[in-house]
């Protein structure tokens, strides 16, 4: 299998920028080798939906940007629809924990959460802050729009949220304790 496929895929997979040192860590082969491989997949992908966005050392897949004007009408549509069952589990996640990583998301969801977090974030619902613990991470956080929406002050005001929180941070415990096993 191609290099420029296996980038292809782990960026698709990820749903996030990558650095050229993870990908060469994850792919075990040298920097100079991702380089040119970026290089031979942003031309493979030239007159396609998707194109290859290059910042600094991180990679991404993106949106063509000639379909800029109907991916926003596609996205001020989503925004006027309901919330699916798998974003209001999400975000009620998000809402109860107050602060969690999207590993632990998808550990407690059992799936990739990469698109409904993405969504969320579009609405302006939750917000991708640096974690305090690990500036490598990433958490999320309900926005104040959304507590705001909902009538309260603070994440402890929502329903039963004191039987609630345990049992996520008890999840959370079970992925560490399994990492940490690894």
């Amino acid at each position: 299998m191609e290099l420029e496929t296996k980038i292809e895929s782990i960026l698709f997979f990820k749903g996030e920028p990558v650095s050229i040192n993870t990908l060469a860590s994850i792919l075990k082969v040298s920097k100079e080798e991702i380089k040119e491989a970026i290089i031979n997949l942003s031309t493979s992908l030239e007159n396609r939906g998707i194109v290859l966005l290059v910042k600094e050392d991180e990679v991404n897949l993106g949106t063509n940007p000639i379909m800029s004007e109907m991916i926003e009408n596609l996205q001020k549509e989503e925004l006027n629809k309901d919330l699916s069952k798998s974003s209001l589990e999400t975000l009620s996640i998000i809402l109860y924990k107050n602060g969690i990583s999207r590993s632990e998301i998808d550990y407690i969801r059992g799936v990739n959460s990469s698109f409904i977090l993405r969504a969320l974030s579009i609405r302006g619902l939750i917000e991708k802050l640096t974690d305090p613990k690990d500036n490598r991470k990433y958490i999320y956080k309900p926005t104040f729009d959304v507590l705001s929406f909902m009538g309260i002050k603070s994440v402890e005001e929502l329903p039963n949220y004191s039987e609630i929180n345990p049992k996520i941070e008890t999840e959370i415990k079970k992925l560490e304790e399994e990492n940490y096993d690894n």
